[in-house]
């Protein structure tokens, strides 16, 4: 395509999140658990959209098969302010962390969250 003009251009993510199969269940595990308010909650116990500090869009949706099937996903990594805090707080909770790992950019640890998708709690390392 070098060369060729694009009919469009990306210019950026509106929205990121997970399909679900208890909207209700799921809504409370992400308010009680990573303390997120939804902006909306969709009637029929379709679902939630969230706003995070950062001006990005988080949501759930419990479509039931009827706007697209379940599948669980594994690509919402949240930031957190302290990494550390965070761990001990879902251990507390009786949630097991799945995974930590560092690279050179970034400390994160994984949990699941109420439907089987992985949630990443992650904190980039400063300059």
């Amino acid at each position: 395509m070098v060369g060729q003009r694009r009919a469009f251009t990306v210019t950026g993510m509106d929205l990121s999140g997970y399909m679900v199969k208890d909207a209700a269940r799921a809504i409370a595990f992400y308010r009680d658990v990573l303390g997120l308010e939804p902006l909306t909650v969709y009637p029929g116990g379709r679902g939630a959209e969230y706003e995070l500090a950062d001006g990005t869009t988080f949501g759930l949706w419990g479509g039931g098969g009827g706007v697209m099937p379940f599948q669980p996903g594994n690509g919402i990594l949240f930031a957190v302010d302290d990494l550390d805090a965070a761990v001990a707080a879902v251990k507390e909770r009786g949630i097991a962390v799945l995974m930590e790992n560092e690279t050179p950019a970034c400390r994160m640890a994984m949990i699941n969250d109420t439907e089987g998708n992985i949630v990443t709690l992650h904190k980039r390392k400063t300059a």
